[in-house]
């Protein structure tokens, strides 16, 4: 079971009202652990080139871009690895490989340069998606399975791509131990990658009416901070101003090539639908799902390898470096933990001619926030230089378009 993706043009008729649903309350509770970095203040100069008055303020979006775009990779099949991680990273895409269940997995068997976008700051970066994985299908063999191993997944991982709990067993059907699926699988991540999960995905298929509201409570209780589900906010955000994350459950909605054709119109439409979204003046953020990226459309609820690269290459060549590079390309677990700091900084300035000292307050941070990132976005024609203790890690754009200031805290 699924969302359709033909609900998303229903979002560009509602925008004003989706805007509304998502920009509510912003003091969220979160019964975590927090880190080391509890609440305190970092400092830092800013040496202008001339003293033109300039103001400072959390950028909407990492890097200062107009809109972000998530994409999941539902279910950890093996050519999550074989076709769309090395597409985008850059490498070696399989060949053909059909699997243990007779369904080709893999690619076209060219070589990819790997798909970008930069920071702003003269690095490019690869696109990156995440991967929502059920811990009991994860195995090394047979060498022709159709499932992810544990050393797959940790090369992706350890290249930037984020795992989202899916479920043990991905199991839907009567009887199923949601608290137990939910639980088991992040003590299976933990002991075999040493992380823990904190976003979930509640696995499709046959089951008691309104099954995934079990899920849904059983996450969000035990350690999760959003659920993506059949129905709920988004898959459009709005994230000019504060949003709503306590407790999020989000509405799924997946591209998939078409039962009938391997041409790309079916891609084209999706394609259109994501161009009108993100023609919005508003800064974006939005995220959609699929299953397999091998030449078989898997299950067909997959797209097949030809169109994926013909979507995420597209994508690429309009908004990465080739384009016009408006997009950051980064997971739904990357983009909240963005929002969640994001949202509760408090940033403090005062300009004296050529000189402004800043001070930003920071909220204690869970521990397990893998990101821990803040852009800052400067409206001024000055150049600037940033003068900070050493410990700070801090780069900015000061020379050259004088318009962010990036400080990582891990």
């Amino acid at each position: 079971m699924k969302i359709p993706h033909s609900r998303i043009k229903s979002f560009l008729f509602i925008f004003v009202l989706l805007i509304n649903s998502v920009s509510l309350c912003f003091a969220n509770d979160f019964n975590t652990k927090t880190d080391s970095l509890k609440a305190k203040i970092i400092s830092f100069k800013i040496k202008l080139k001339s003293d033109n008055k300039v103001t400072i303020k959390p950028a909407s979006l990492k890097f200062n871009k107009h809109f972000a775009y998530s994409f999941t990779l539902d279910d950890g099949y093996r050519s999550a690895y074989l076709t769309a991680f090395p597409l985008l990273n850059g490498g070696k895409i399989s060949n053909p490989d059909k699997n243990e269940w007779k369904i080709d997995q893999g690619g076209d068997g060219t070589t990819s340069k790997g798909l970008f976008y930069s920071d702003g700051l003269g690095n490019k970066i690869p696109f990156k998606l995440a991967l929502a994985v059920n811990g009991g299908a994860i195995r090394d063999l047979p060498a022709n399975r159709g499932h992810l191993s544990w050393p797959e997944i940790k090369e992706m991982y350890n290249a930037g791509w984020d795992i989202l709990n899916h479920g043990f067993h991905h199991a839907t059907k009567h009887g199923t131990n949601y608290l137990t699926e939910v639980t088991e699988n992040t003590t299976s991540i933990k002991q075999n990658l040493d992380f823990t999960m904190s976003h979930f995905v509640v696995p499709g298929g046959e089951g008691d009416e309104k099954y995934y509201l079990e899920y849904e409570k059983e996450a969000l209780n035990n350690g999760h901070f959003s659920v993506a589900s059949y129905y709920g906010v988004g898959p459009v955000f709005n994230v000019d101003s504060k949003v709503n994350l306590d407790k999020m459950i989000t509405a799924r909605t997946f591209v998939q090539s078409s039962k009938d054709t391997i041409g790309f119109k079916t891609m084209d439409r999706y394609l259109k639908t994501l161009d009108s979204i993100v023609k919005e003046p508003n800064k974006i953020w939005f995220n959609e799902f699929t299953h397999g990226t091998g030449n078989t459309n898997l299950w067909n609820l997959s797209m097949r390898f030809p169109d994926f690269k013909y979507y995420m290459t597209a994508l690429a060549n309009k908004y990465g470096v080739k384009g016009n590079d408006s997009i950051w390309m980064a997971s739904w677990q990357e983009v909240y933990e963005y929002i969640w700091l994001r949202d509760r900084i408090k940033v403090d300035y005062k300009q004296n001619n050529k000189e402004i000292d800043v001070k930003i307050e920071l909220p204690e941070i869970p521990e397990n926030f893998r990101y821990q990132d803040i852009s800052l976005a400067i409206d001024t024609s000055s150049k600037f230089e940033i003068e900070s203790n050493k410990d700070l890690k801090i780069k900015d754009d000061g020379k050259t378009t004088h318009k962010q200031i990036l400080i990582q805290l891990r």
